[in-house]
């Protein structure tokens, strides 16, 4: 220490006392100088931020993020826009034609789930609305490929896209419509488990008991469900123009931004994925 002294100056090697916060929100009572205390918030810093971006990256590389990312870009112009000629709809519709290419084969995860066994005790009208979705969602899909293909002039029939294009986007209405309905459905019978469960923990504290607190999740995450679809409901309405008077461009665009942030929120870790157009 005496080596080091002449060179930094002896006030710099006295010691300090101070705390640190870890990660695991644990204070640690620590001694050092500040020369090597200022080193070691350094690193620290430069761990986190890594540790941040790494989460991110890892976000970023899901291809169903980027599309709902994109997607709140299309939607955010297309509010900017009001549909109205300019910038603000260039690229609405340049990210839209761009989206349909993370799309591509898609149809086939519906598909799959079309024709895969449903958990047992499920009621039969919420198996026969999941089945209605999947099946809807599946040909939507499938149909807005054959609509890319028109607009980048690889299939020539521009009529028939058009009419495929709007055929696609009510099948997706109507799948939006199922979602509402299942996830009312879901969310009826969570509410009864929870409360039969609040029933057994009679007077303890319900929230630390983990299964309640396992439900009460689940609930909220149904909820946030319900409200994403019935936004796409109305998503889909200003698409086809059934209520153009009511459910302008604006609202759309409004209505479809909202949406794709939900999505994006429910792509994070620990959260269950969202299907949206």
């Amino acid at each position: 220490m005496s080596l080091i002294a002449p060179l930094i100056g002896e006030d710099c090697l006295s010691y300090s006392v101070f705390r640190l916060r870890a990660r695991t929100r644990i204070f640690v009572k620590v001694e050092l100088p500040p020369l090597l205390f200022f080193m070691s918030l350094t690193m620290s810093t430069l761990e986190t931020t890594r540790a941040e971006l790494g989460l991110v990256v890892l976000y970023l590389n899901k291809a169903e993020a980027r599309d709902k990312i994109c997607r709140a870009i299309q939607y955010g112009s297309k509010f900017l826009s009001d549909g109205q000629p300019g910038t603000a709809q260039n690229v609405d519709k340049s990210t839209s034609l761009a989206r349909k290419v993370f799309r591509l084969f898609k149809f086939v995860n519906d598909l799959h789930a079309l024709i895969s066994p449903v958990p047992k005790g499920t009621p039969l009208p919420l198996v026969l609305l999941g089945k209605s979705k999947n099946a809807l969602l599946s040909t939507f899909l499938f149909l807005d490929q054959i609509v890319w293909l028109g607009r980048t002039g690889i299939y020539k029939d521009k009529e028939r896209a058009e009419l495929l294009g709007r055929i696609s986007l009510f099948c997706w209405m109507g799948s939006s419509v199922c979602t509402s309905l299942v996830e009312v459905g879901e969310l009826g019978r969570l509410s009864a488990s929870i409360k039969k469960l609040e029933k057994e923990i009679g007077n303890k504290d319900k929230h630390q008991n983990e299964q309640y607190r396992a439900k009460l999740e689940k609930s909220n995450e149904r909820s946030l469900a319900l409200i994403k679809a019935g936004m796409d409901v109305v998503v889909a309405f200003g698409l086809l123009q059934l209520a153009p008077k009511k459910v302008t461009p604006r609202v759309t665009g409004a209505f479809g931004f909202a949406s794709s942030l939900i999505s994006c929120y429910q792509l994070l870790p620990s959260h269950p994925k969202s299907k949206t157009v």
